[in-house]
């Protein structure tokens, strides 16, 4: 699936290069100029990494920064800060409000790009093995068992993978197409309605503990897994 990318800086200029950039090397973008724009974006569909200018109306990207770390919903997105500032100090302050690298103006976007993509495998192997824990609905990757306190559910391989998914990506709406793309795999035909079936089956199995008002329905969009209900 592509990833989504989240722009904030203030300048113009800058924001339409990263914008062109990032689009010409497949990502999607969305961008902010201010802190409060900033915060508006950052709600559904969430983005997969933030570029993060140092200062900018408003606010800053520490400030920023740390307001997603402290936010259950914002706190695992991967941050790269954008900065005129090289000083080691500025540096270690960014990397210690929980920003995952840094790069200071001016940088050369084929090298940006490169960081972005390590940035995001590094972030997304944490969530493959790691035992998952929404609201006592526990997933374990490695022995492939859900369970809910000591009741094992029974679920199929299908199912099993989309609640995977679901868990690891919360609060983002995806479509029949995506989650086929990203459950099923690319290269293997299966119709749209296909995901349907699934997906009451998944609902099925989470029903007796309550867990299935999690997986909702987006008239019109699509699926997601959230805890906002």
């Amino acid at each position: 699936m592509t990833a989504r990318i989240m722009i904030v800086e203030d300048e113009l200029a800058i924001r339409e290069m990263l914008t062109f950039v990032l689009e010409q090397h497949g990502f999607s973008t969305c961008a902010a100029e201010d802190f409060d724009s900033a915060l508006t974006l950052l709600n559904e569909p969430y983005p997969d990494l933030v570029l993060l200018d140092w200062m900018f109306p408003g606010g800053s990207g520490i400030q920023l920064a740390k307001r997603m770390k402290q936010d259950e919903f914002t706190r695992q997105i991967p941050i790269i800060m954008l900065t005129a500032r090289g000083e080691e100090e500025d540096k270690v302050k960014g990397l210690e409000v929980g920003a995952d690298d840094y790069m200071t103006k001016p940088f050369s976007p084929k090298e940006l790009v490169a960081r972005i993509k390590a940035v995001i495998r590094r972030s997304a192997p944490t969530r493959l093995e790691e035992t998952i824990d929404v609201q006592g609905l526990m997933l374990d990757p490695v022995s492939h068992r859900v369970s809910v306190g000591e009741s094992v559910l029974e679920m199929g391989p299908t199912e099993f993978r989309l609640l995977h998914f679901f868990m690891t990506h919360p609060e983002r709406v995806y479509s029949r197409e995506q989650l086929l793309d990203n459950v099923w795999g690319t290269n293997v035909y299966v119709e749209d309605r296909t995901v349907d079936v699934h997906i009451r089956r998944l609902r099925k199995a989470v029903e007796a503990t309550g867990h299935d008002r999690h997986i909702q329905t987006v008239r019109g969009a699509g699926y997601r897994f959230s805890t906002r209900v």
